[in-house]
């Protein structure tokens, strides 16, 4: 039997607004049990700062302009996180072996081997006196893959352990929207790829045009009409624009512009109809033969929350594939990303694969993340 390790994940995810922190325990292979689930949301400075620093930057000449602001951010940021590995783990009383920190993304681009997480794993590691893994993107960049998903291996795990039938997908809906394919005919192989903007769109303009978040249950959409004309424009232009080809975006991928002069709820409505059909045809483009058998597609993530933009989903999808919250398993799907980066600090430590040829596009299985031992 391989040894079992207890391991704390911190995921901060592309809202900008908190930490998800798991406690699991886990072999970093076959099993995984959740110990701890926590939320640490962000005061309204960090979050402001967060948002202001990614408003500035567009491409990768514009990180060495910023290099002050992004270093006291990052500061800020791991103190804040410190302080939750503090709490979590004093609520769990579990003896932590391993911290995965994520770190907040500020910009990333596959095709410059750039994925930028403000985070310092060392401070964390003097702060918490613990074992951090951290910066887990580099090697697979360098090994000529896009730097993610990353998440995929836990999904699998997550499918295996729980005995869902196949075959199954795993819909992960945060500011990027993605996806991992458990395939029937071989249990051994599964693939991944980001499918398109999943909140950021939608978070962004309600940011930016009222005093809100983000659209709570997707009400305020529910409430506008979609400007059909601007809808078809920003989908023809996004298709001109993206490869198919490419397995990982960044929130700058995608902007706004169309919708600008659209009232708050018509802008709301419009682009998360823009976003539920590009992960609809995304969906139904990477299941090539959908249409023969049923799929589960077991959603996760903070938009599974959005019922306009599940609506939206469904509306551009083969009848044949079954949306449903991944929560109906007993799974809690708010916190699937950070006991991930709990599991896949485990496997960065036993230096097994994170990453995967039908993952990241990395040329062969590669393990990945630093390790700050305390």
């Amino acid at each position: 039997m391989n040894k079992s390790y207890f391991s704390l994940g911190l995921m901060s995810g592309t809202s900008g607004d908190g930490v998800d922190a798991s406690i699991i325990q886990s072999d970093g292979d076959t099993n995984y049990k959740v110990i701890s689930d926590q939320y640490f949301k962000y005061n309204q400075d960090i979050y402001e700062n967060i948002h202001n620093l990614k408003d500035k930057i567009n491409s990768s000449k514009d990180l060495n302009n910023f290099t002050k602001l992004m270093e006291s951010l990052e500061k800020e940021i791991t103190i804040f996180h410190a302080k939750a590995v503090n709490e979590i783990i004093t609520a769990s009383k579990v003896k932590i072996d391993f911290i995965g920190f994520h770190g907040q993304t500020i910009f990333h681009n596959s095709k410059e081997k750039i994925s930028i997480q403000l985070g310092d794993g060392k401070l964390l590691s003097e702060l918490t006196k613990k074992t951090v893994v951290y910066n887990f993107r580099k090697n697979d960049l360098s090994q000529g893959g896009e730097g993610a998903p990353l998440s995929p291996i836990f999904h699998k795990l997550l499918v295996d352990q729980n005995k869902i039938n196949l075959p199954v997908c795993v819909l992960n809906i945060g500011g990027i929207a993605n996806i991992t394919v458990v395939g029937k005919d071989d249990n051994n192989d599964f693939l991944s790829r980001d499918l398109g903007p999943g909140n950021c769109l939608i978070d962004e303009w309600i940011r930016k045009n009222s005093q809100k978040k983000y659209d709570i249950d997707g009400n305020i959409a529910r409430l506008g009409k979609i400007n059909k004309d601007i809808l078809n424009k920003t989908q023809k232009k996004f298709n001109e624009r993206i490869n198919q080809e490419k397995l990982s975006f960044d929130t700058k991928d995608f902007d706004l512009s169309f919708f600008y002069g659209l009232s708050l709820e018509d802008g709301a409505a419009s682009i998360t109809a823009f976003t539920g059909r590009i992960i609809s045809e995304a969906i139904v483009s990477l299941l090539k033969n959908a249409k023969d058998k049923t799929w589960k597609i077991l959603v996760c993530g903070g938009g599974r929350k959005n019922k306009t933009l599940m609506d939206d989903i469904k509306i551009s999808s083969f009848k044949n594939l079954v949306f449903q919250p991944i929560d109906d398993y007993g799974i809690n799907g708010d916190f699937i990303e950070s006991q991930a980066f709990a599991y896949l600090a485990i496997r960065s430590y036993l230096k097994l694969p994170i990453s995967f040829p039908k993952t990241t596009g990395v040329s062969k299985p590669c393990t990945g993340g630093l390790v700050i031992k305390n």
